[in-house]
């Protein structure tokens, strides 16, 4: 890895932020293997605006971006473009982040670690705060969907080293939330491993990855 570039690793149940600049590139990668990871991005210049799971939905008439895609925000403006994808390619973009009354349904006692808290913490840490918790972008997340419309959570498909790359569409701020979810087997019925974020400024990519600038949304 070139000197100028960075890694962050997120720790197991924990969250980070970075700022990306337009063009930055960040590949979130699976150190162990079949870790979920909750990404949330909001706009930089306004963190009131946020990546938003059911505009980008919307949008592309897909239930997840294709490679190119951009994922928008709740003003409809790309934020992230899918730049990369070394895993199977399953993710999720339906299921809301783990919080504290999830743990209680499931029938935890006393505190366990949430993406949403994790949100708000590393939020905090840069001096930013939400009044939301968006929906998040679940990386490596494996959900099915019965005929009947039934969801289903299986153990992530990710392998040791597996990542995805986003592209900032705009100048923004990324949060990932290593998803500490031990009840629901979603983490391969594992506890909760690490992820690692690798940063690459925007004169560092040889090759870009542009978004797809339909306007003909799909309703």
């Amino acid at each position: 890895m070139n000197s100028t570039r960075h890694r962050v690793v997120v720790p197991a149940r924990e969250a980070r932020v970075v700022r990306l600049a337009t063009g930055d590139r960040v590949r979130v990668v699976d150190l162990e293997g079949r870790q979920v990871g909750d990404v949330f991005c909001f706009a930089a210049e306004d963190p009131s605006e946020h990546l938003s799971a059911a505009h980008t939905r919307t949008q592309l008439g897909r239930l997840f971006p294709a490679l190119g895609e951009s994922f928008v925000t709740d003003r409809r403006r790309p934020i992230l473009t899918l730049a990369g994808d070394t895993s199977p390619g399953v993710h999720d973009m339906l299921i809301a982040a783990c919080d504290p009354a999830r743990y209680r349904a499931h029938g935890v006692d006393g505190r366990h670690a949430s993406c949403a808290e994790n949100l708000h913490r590393a939020l905090g840490e840069v001096g930013l705060r939400t009044a939301v918790v968006p929906q998040p972008v679940n990386v490596f997340m494996r959900i099915s969907i019965d005929g009947d419309g039934g969801l289903n959570w299986l153990p992530a498909l990710s392998r040791p080293g597996d990542s995805v790359t986003f592209e900032a569409a705009m100048d923004c701020v990324l949060v990932v939330s290593a998803c500490p979810q031990d009840v629901v087997g979603i983490n391969g019925g594992n506890e909760p491993t690490a992820l690692a974020l690798d940063l690459s400024p925007a004169h560092e990519s040889a090759e870009r990855v542009p978004a797809l600038h339909d306007t003909g949304e799909k309703q």
